[in-house]
C-alpha cells in the first residue's frame, strides 16, 4: 500500500489515522475487531492450519481472513524463537488482508514458577518469578515495577503486546482458587503493587511502541467469590458482599486508573444482594460497566469481557461456557447486544463476528455504537506502534528471553519473597554440612548444601516441602482450579508429625492459598512460607546464604471454622489467625 494513505502515515496524529481507517472499514471488518480470541501455534512456529478440537480453535487463516479478527491470546508455545516466528507468520497473514490491520497479540501470565493451564502457561525459557502474592510479600513498589519491566522486555521480544493482567482483585476469601494471582489481601498493598506493575509494563510515561499494554482485571474485583469457589465453574456464579465492602474492592482499580491503564477486563461473577448492581454477570452489568467504570471513573479505554461469556467452546477436550450468568435464557446474539449496551467493547474467547453483523443489519445495534468500540481498539494499535513495528527478530527473542540477567532478577525475587514464619531456638540458618532427610527437594540440588540421608533416623535435620491442600474435583476445571478445604489431610499431618518427633524439622509450604498450618506449626521447629520458588532459593535461605525478607501478604487462618465464619468480601476477617498479614521473621 502507498505510504500516502493517511492511516499508514506515522507523521499524522493518531486520531486522524483512526478516523481514516475507520471510514474505510466494512461492517464485517469492524465486527472482527470486537473479538479477542484464543489461538495456538504449531511447535515449529507455523500457523494452525487445522481445527483444534481439544480447544475449539479454528484455523488461523480462517479467523484472520474470513472473520477479520485481529486480537489473539496465545495459549501455548515454549520456545522463544518459535513463538517469535509464529508471530511474524501471523502478522504477514494480517498484512495481506484488504486493510492490512496488524494483529495485537496477548497472553495470560507466563512468568510464575507454577501455573494453571486455564489462566496462564508457565514456560521454562522465560525468567521465572514468584507468583504475585510473592511480589506482595517483598512489598516494595520498585520490585513490582522491575517485574513489570522484565515482563515487558520479554513479551516485546516475542511480539506479545497486551498482558492479560495484572489481577487487581483482593484475596479476601482465603479459599478462592485464584488468589495466588493477586497481590494479596491488603487493599493498600494491592493498589501499590498493581500501579507499579502497570508502569513497569508500559515502560514510559505514556503507552508507546516500547510498551506492553496492561488489561487490568477483574473489574469490579473478583475476590469475594461465594465460599471461595470460582465463577469459571457454572455451578458457582455468585459473588457476594456480606460485609458491604464493594468500595474496598475498587481501590486497586482506582490506583490502576491513576497509573494510566488503558484496558480493563470484567469478571464472570454475578453480584448478589448489593442493591446497586444487577444480578447478572459483570460483562452484562450496565450499572457496573457504564455507570461505575465509564461515568464515575471516566474510563474511556477498552473494556473486554472474560473468556466465553457469549457462546461455548472446548477447553482441554471439555465443554466450557457460555458463562453468561443470569442471562442463560438469552441467545448468543442477545447476549452480545446486552454486553454492548452495558458498555463492553470486546468479547474475550468468542468468535461470533457474524452475530454482530446480523444485529446491526436488523437494527438492534447501531453502526455508531460499533464505531465507538472499534475506535478505542484501533487507537490502542496505533499507540502501540503496531503499524510501524509489525515484526520481531526471532533470533533476538532467543537471546533476550530468559537471559542470565533477567533470570537472576527473578531468582533474587524468589529469595526475597520467602517468609520465615517460625524459627524456634533460632534453628535456622543451618551451618556446616549436616545430614539431611528431605522430601520434595531434588537430591542433585541438595547435594550442594548438605549430605542427603534416606531416613529421619539418620539425619541431623529434616527438610519437608509441602503444598497447600485442595480437594480433588471432577473435570478439567477441577484439576486446574484448586479449591475447597484448606486443611491438610490427616494422613499428611501424621507423616509430618512422625518425622518431627524423630528429628528437628523445617517445613517449607507453597502457599498457593492460605493453608491452615495449625497442626503442622505445632510439630515443626521452623516454618517457611513460599509463593513460588526453585529449590535453590529455599535452600539458600535455610542455609543462611540469604536472609529472610518476606512478609505475609495475607492472614493465615487458624481453623476451617474460622474460614467458614468469615465474610467473603472483608479482609482479615478470620477469627484469631495463626499468623497475621505482614508477619515475617529474619536472622
Amino acid at each position: 500500500m502507498p505510504a500516502t494513505i493517511p492511516y499508514l502515515d506515522p507523521a499524522l496524529p493518531i486520531e486522524r489515522r483512526v478516523d481514516d481507517l475507520l471510514a474505510r472499514m466494512t461492517l464485517e471488518e469492524k465486527a472482527g475487531q470486537l473479538f479477542h480470541t484464543a489461538n495456538v501455534m504449531n511447535d515449529d512456529g507455523t500457523l494452525l492450519d487445522r481445527f483444534d478440537h481439544a480447544n475449539g480453535i479454528r484455523p488461523t487463516a480462517e479467523l484472520v481472513n474470513d472473520r477479520h479478527i485481529t486480537h489473539f491470546n496465545l495459549l501455548n508455545g515454549d520456545d522463544p524463537e518459535a513463538i517469535a516466528t509464529w508471530h511474524n507468520h501471523l502478522q504477514r497473514l494480517a498484512v495481506d488482508t484488504r486493510l492490512g490491520i496488524p494483529v495485537t497479540l496477548s497472553s495470560d501470565p507466563r512468568h510464575g514458577v507454577f501455573s494453571s493451564p486455564a489462566t496462564g502457561q508457565t514456560i521454562e525459557r522465560l525468567s521465572r518469578w514468584p507468583e504475585h502474592t510473592g511480589i506482595a510479600a517483598i512489598g516494595d513498589e520498585r520490585t513490582a515495577r522491575e517485574y513489570g519491566d522484565v515482563v515487558r522486555r520479554e513479551y516485546l521480544a516475542l511480539g506479545i503486546r497486551v498482558a492479560l493482567g495484572p489481577m487487581a482483585d483482593l484475596f479476601t476469601e482465603p479459599r478462592w482458587t485464584r488468589g495466588y494471582g493477586t497481590f494479596g489481601e491488603d487493599a493498600d498493598t494491592v493498589a501499590r503493587m498493581t500501579a507499579a506493575f502497570i508502569r513497569g509494563l508500559r515502560g514510559t510515561a505514556t503507552l508507546g511502541p516500547g510498551s506492553v499494554a496492561a488489561m487490568v482485571k477483574h473489574f469490579p474485583g473478583a475476590g469475594p467469590q461465594q465460599d471461595g469457589e470460582d465463577a469459571h465453574d457454572h455451578n458457582h456464579p455468585e459473588q457476594v458482599y456480606p460485609g458491604h465492602r464493594q468500595a474496598l474492592h475498587l481501590r486497586p482499580f482506582e490506583a490502576a486508573f491513576d497509573a494510566g491503564v488503558t484496558q480493563v477486563m470484567t469478571y464472570y461473577g454475578m453480584p448478589m444482594g448489593t442493591g446497586d448492581w444487577e444480578e447478572v454477570g459483570f460483562a452484562f452489568n450496565r450499572p457496573v460497566v457504564t455507570d461505575l467504570l465509564r461515568r464515575h471513573y471516566g474510563f474511556d479505554g477498552i473494556v473486554c469481557t472474560d473468556w466465553n461469556v457469549i457462546d461455548s467452546t472446548a477447553l482441554a477436550g471439555e465443554l466450557f461456557g457460555p458463562n453468561a450468568y443470569g442471562l442463560e435464557h438469552l441467545t448468543p446474539a442477545q447476549r452480545i447486544a446486552r454486553a454492548l449496551e452495558a458498555g463492553v467493547d470486546q468479547f474475550g474467547g468468542d468468535i461470533s463476528t457474524e452475530l454482530v453483523v446480523e444485529l446491526v443489519r436488523a437494527g438492534d445495534i447501531t453502526t455508531d455504537r460499533i464505531d465507538i468500540s472499534v475506535r478505542r481498539l484501533l487507537r490502542e494499535k496505533f499507540r502501540l506502534g503496531l503499524f510501524e513495528n509489525r515484526y520481531v527478530d526471532p533470533q533476538a527473542a532467543a537471546r533476550t528471553v530468559g537471559s542470565p540477567p533477567l533470570q537472576e532478577a527473578a531468582r533474587t525475587a524468589q529469595r526475597r519473597s520467602l517468609v520465615l514464619l517460625k524459627n524456634d531456638a533460632s534453628m535456622l540458618p543451618l551451618s556446616g554440612r549436616p545430614k539431611v532427610y528431605a522430601e520434595g527437594f531434588d537430591p542433585a540440588v541438595l547435594t550442594h548444601y548438605a549430605d542427603a540421608v534416606a531416613t529421619p533416623e539418620e539425619a541431623d535435620v529434616a527438610l519437608l516441602r509441602l503444598v497447600s491442600p485442595w480437594e480433588e474435583r471432577d473435570g478439567v476445571l477441577g484439576a486446574f482450579f484448586h479449591g475447597g478445604s484448606l486443611d491438610f489431610p490427616t494422613e499428611r499431618v501424621d507423616e509430618v508429625r512422625a518425622v518431627a518427633k524423630t528429628v528437628p524439622t523445617v517445613a517449607c509450604v507453597y502457599l498457593e492459598r492460605p493453608a491452615i498450618l495449625t497442626p503442622i506449626d505445632s510439630e515443626v521447629t521452623a516454618l517457611i512460607g513460599d509463593f513460588g520458588s526453585h529449590p535453590d532459593a529455599l535452600l539458600d535461605l535455610v542455609f543462611g546464604r540469604t536472609k529472610p525478607e518476606g512478609r505475609l501478604p495475607f492472614d493465615l487462618p487458624s481453623s476451617s471454622e474460622a474460614v467458614e465464619a468469615a465474610r467473603e468480601d472483608v479482609p482479615f476477617d478470620t477469627h484469631k489467625p495463626l499468623y497475621r498479614f505482614s508477619h515475617g521473621l529474619t536472622y
